[in-house]
């Protein structure tokens, strides 16, 4: 079945896998968002443990069912420790994610980054537009850990780099794309209160690893963590909310509450286009 082919039902049913599954996610991740990423893996029905130094990384990497690697902050101790989860992760053959935060705004991003894609083999790239172009070689404009401009062109960027790297990438912005060399699906979900908490990109990230810990189809679960995402981000805003504190505490519910009844209904078709 495509992946386009999808209706409440099959997104129901994953996360129901997921929660019924109970995946550990290791995540080595920056302090700013640490706490959201341990807790939507939670919420989504994950384990989150959160070792992030050299040693204790690769022993937790080697009893989890995913690795996430975020690079919002790139200390060396933190960048050695990501090479050994990676690593013991690629050994295992369990799923690892990529999140290349602020890639492309400094010179010692790039390089972290380089020296990760150069080691690692990973399941999944996720970044936001700007981050995927960087990666991908295109010009972006990235300042600080924030994409900025026009990416006309993203659904292509974004498949190039999959191509590239043999990794499924998603690209997150006010659509999301998610691709892998054969072709790329544009998806319509989401809300722009989403943009106005710090650490809803992490916390993307997050999901991802955590529905690849859990379901057989790492494509199949790039695109569904997208999606649930983005509609528990919908259903957040449905919820009363003054601002940006009250709507980050209605994203967390949201999560927590996704069922057949609260992800769009029966179908959800016109949320997935294929565009490539």
């Amino acid at each position: 079945m495509s992946v386009t082919d999808i209706d409440a039902v099959d997104l129901a049913e994953s996360v129901r896998t997921v929660r019924e599954t109970e995946p550990l996610v290791q995540s080595l991740t920056n302090t700013v968002t640490i706490n959201d990423v341990a807790n939507v893996t939670l919420h989504w029905g994950g384990l989150p443990v959160m070792a992030d130094s050299f040693g204790d990384a690769g022993e937790m990497a080697d009893l989890a069912r995913a690795v996430l690697i975020n690079t919002g902050q790139v200390p060396d101790g933190r960048v050695e420790a990501m090479h050994e989860a990676g690593k013991k992760a690629n050994e295992r053959g369990i799923p690892v994610v990529f999140d290349p935060v602020g890639v492309g705004s400094t010179p010692s991003r790039e390089a972290v980054a380089e020296s990760l894609l150069s080691e690692i083999d990973f399941t999944v790239i996720k970044g936001n537009y700007g981050e995927i172009s960087a990666l991908a070689g295109v010009e972006a404009e990235v300042k600080g850990v924030e994409s900025v401009g026009d990416y006309e062109e993203i659904e292509r960027t974004a498949r190039s780099l999959a191509e590239s790297t043999g990794s499924i990438v998603v690209a997150s912005g006010v659509d999301d794309v998610v691709t892998d060399a054969d072709g790329a699906v544009r998806l319509t979900a989401g809300h722009e209160m989403l943009g106005e908490v710090v650490g809803t990109g992490c916390m993307l990230g997050a999901t991802v690893a955590t529905f690849c810990g859990a379901l057989e189809d790492d494509h199949e679960a790039a695109v569904h963590g997208t999606l649930a995402f983005g509609l528990a981000g919908e259903r957040a805003a449905d919820l009363e909310y003054a601002g940006p504190g009250t709507y980050r505490t209605n994203f967390r519910d949201a999560v927590a509450n996704v069922t057949s009844d609260t992800v769009g209904g029966p179908s959800l078709e016109e949320r997935l286009e294929q565009v490539l």
